[in-house]
């Protein structure tokens, strides 16, 4: 590996280890063996470091439980919705797990402009990809739903995370949650009758 990939996964490490806010560039250059320099080199600045870091590991997290092939159902059915939740509500509570960073970006991403910037520019890519998991293929990046459908699974996920660090025990489970949603649509459907 090269510097720029060493300074990416001792970003990485680091992220999981201390957060955002509580990492250094020392200890991201500690962590991969590098100099100071290079992150200026190869990223520009540590927050933008950072901010590939945490796309890098919500990437990977995502990969671990989403592989659009093995999901059961039928694409954009309830049962496909309810294994994606069903990853993500697992995954909330495992050591290591990257949703608190989330959490941590949206309390202090006004002092983090850098990081904001480009990490807002990759939840559309994240929309795009709740969309392929659920529905069953990713749609082009300009479709329309994915300023529709993408931007709701993201609110939901990003609710379903805040509820899981406010409150834990009362953190929606993935069968609630696909419940919750088969309910709401049955009382669509029938007002529409």
């Amino acid at each position: 590996m090269g510097h720029r990939e060493d300074l990416l996964e001792g970003a990485k490490r680091c992220l999981l280890e201390k957060g955002f806010v509580r990492t250094t560039a020392r200890d991201i250059v500690k962590e991969s063996g590098t100099n100071l320099a290079s992150i200026g080199y190869h990223y520009g600045s540590k927050d933008a470091l950072l901010a590939q870091a945490y796309v890098a590991l919500a990437e990977g997290a995502s990969d671990d439980w989403s592989a659009v092939g093995e999901l059961p159902g039928a694409p954009g059915s309830l049962e496909r919705f309810r294994a994606v939740m069903a990853g993500i509500t697992d995954s909330l509570g495992k050591p290591g797990s990257i949703w608190h960073l989330s959490i941590e970006l949206v309390t202090m991403g006004d002092k983090m402009p850098v990081v904001r910037e480009q990490l807002a520019q990759a939840q559309h890519e994240a929309g795009r990809g709740f969309i392929g998991m659920v529905m069953g293929e990713e749609p082009p990046v300009d479709d329309p739903s994915v300023h529709t459908l993408g931007k709701l699974f993201s609110v939901l996920v990003l609710g379903l995370v805040a509820q899981h660090t406010f409150d834990a025990d009362y953190s929606p489970s993935a069968d609630e949650l696909t419940e919750g949603l088969r309910l709401l649509l049955d009382a669509m459907r029938a007002s529409q009758t």
